[in-house]
């Protein structure tokens, strides 16, 4: 993995961490005294998981900047993969590895960068292309929770000595400190404490390795860019993509959604890739998969943040895992000649200030409308079940509801998902159900505030 110096301009305090004896017990109760920040001391876990968990971590760290995947494997491995004592394990690795945690929130910039031309392979110009994919990624110790938004590459912003321009060309203009500032400006003045890059050949070559991931793509997809050397062909229907079709996939946005739908893609590829790295069958080629992945990434993440980051990992629960996309719209053509996403102010600081804490900077007057826009997709084994949830939702009061297509394959539980980031709204209407989990992820309608995506849990509810 390439290290470099923390840029000035990127939040230079380091993430609080500290180490431990290798040889001291830690006791729940203990606290370090090095650092007023610091949080009580974990136990430990076996060598071997620990072991696992740092692989998983830094594969994640090398995807994330295509698909946004490194919160999704800071989550713990599922219970049962945890390898038998006997086997092989570096007692060096665990007890340095062990004795790192953070202590505070930490905000990480992850940008996958598009292939630059007539770039050196290992030169530090192929990290110097647009930001293909842009979001920012947030551990939060204290409430042992991870957040995830993405940001639209196509989202307007105003760029020093260039004027209206597009965030993905921050990275271009500046380079990772421009890229920061530019993200840290338009989110409120969110502090970026670190930032990672990784060439998009990171993703098509993993995916491959692990043998593909299985997505349902609902359409046909077709285009084809010779300049990224990027030819688009998928099918309709639920496949295993191997890496070339997965990027494919992931990267594909001339439909009617544009780069919004890509985040969407990008979302879904997220949980079927996370799903597939922590198989049984996948945790012994984990040494294999970090090594592959080194030469594609550029940080200012220490190796001890690294350790540290792992640290934390291991206390999260997926249901502390939550996804957003930065709230906002297309523009029309009479407005701008370039096709824009403006970000919307009062979506926009909900979303920080309940995802990333921090607050607007100055109060808005605007409110946000009392009528939630309700999407209803049907994904149980009853075909008359949208209409007859649409009907029960105008019985309670909410008026602006639409149907939209059923999902290919039904699903045992109800997912009300806040697509816009509306955790409010959408655990209100988990209330109402009865039924379901609340999902904080942009995998619904676009065009919803709230998407109600009805499992057979429902069925069952109304019987």
């Amino acid at each position: 993995m390439k290290q470099i110096d923390t840029d000035s301009n990127v939040h230079e305090a380091q993430a609080d961490i500290y180490p431990l004896d290798p040889s001291e017990e830690p006791q729940p109760s203990q606290t370090s005294s090095s650092s007023p920040n610091s949080l009580k001391l974990l136990k430990r876990t076996s060598p071997q998981n620990w072991l696992q968990k740092a692989f998983a971590l830094t594969i994640a760290a090398s995807v994330s900047a295509t698909l946004g995947l490194a919160a999704a494997l800071l989550l713990p491995l599922p219970l049962g993969l945890v390898a038998k004592d006997g086997e092989t394990r570096s007692s060096k690795l665990w007890q340095v590895g062990l004795g790192y945690q953070v202590a505070r929130p930490v905000n990480i910039l992850i940008m996958g960068i598009d292939r630059v031309p007539n770039a050196k392979e290992g030169s530090s110009e192929i990290f110097m292309g647009r930001s293909d994919t842009m979001l920012l990624l947030r551990v939060d110790p204290i409430t042992d929770s991870v957040s995830l938004l993405s940001i639209p590459r196509d989202t307007q912003i105003e760029l020093p000595g260039i004027g209206t321009d597009k965030i993905n060309d921050a990275n271009v203009q500046g380079g990772a400190t421009l890229a920061a500032r530019t993200v840290s400006s338009v989110l409120n003045g969110v502090t970026i404490d670190r930032y990672i890059r990784i060439s998009t050949d990171a993703f098509r070559e993993l995916v491959d390795l692990i043998g593909g991931v299985e997505v349902n793509v609902p359409k046909p997809m077709i285009y084809e860019d010779k300049t990224q050397k990027l030819k688009i062909n998928l099918s309709p229907g639920l496949q295993t993509l191997n890496g070339d079709q997965a990027e494919q996939f992931a990267r594909f946005r001339w439909d009617d959604l544009g780069d919004i739908g890509r985040v969407q893609r990008q979302q879904t590829l997220l949980k079927a890739l996370r799903q597939k790295l922590t198989h049984p069958t996948i945790i012994p080629r984990l040494p294999a998969l970090v090594q592959a992945m080194q030469k594609y990434i550029d940080t200012n993440l220490s190796m001890e943040e690294i350790l540290a980051l792992v640290g934390t990992g291991r206390k999260l629960s997926e249901g502390k895992f939550k996804m957003v996309m930065l709230p906002g719209r297309f523009s029309t053509p009479d407005e701008y000649v370039a096709s824009y996403w403006i970000i919307d102010p009062v979506g926009r600081d909900r979303v920080m200030k309940q995802y990333f804490d921090v607050d607007p900077v100055l109060s808005s007057s605007v409110t946000v409308s009392d009528s939630v826009r309700i999407a209803i997709q049907n994904a149980s084994d009853n075909p008359t079940a949208a209409s007859q949830l649409r009907r029960y939702l105008a019985e309670k009061g909410f008026q602006d509801t639409y149907v939209i297509n059923d999902l290919p394959s039904s699903q045992a539980q109800t997912h009300v998902i806040a697509q816009k980031g509306d955790l409010d709204a959408a655990e209100t209407l988990q209330k109402i159900l009865g039924v379901g989990v609340v999902e904080a992820d942009s995998t619904g309608d676009l065009e919803s505030d709230i998407t109600i995506r009805i499992g057979n849990d429902w069925l069952r509810q109304t019987r």
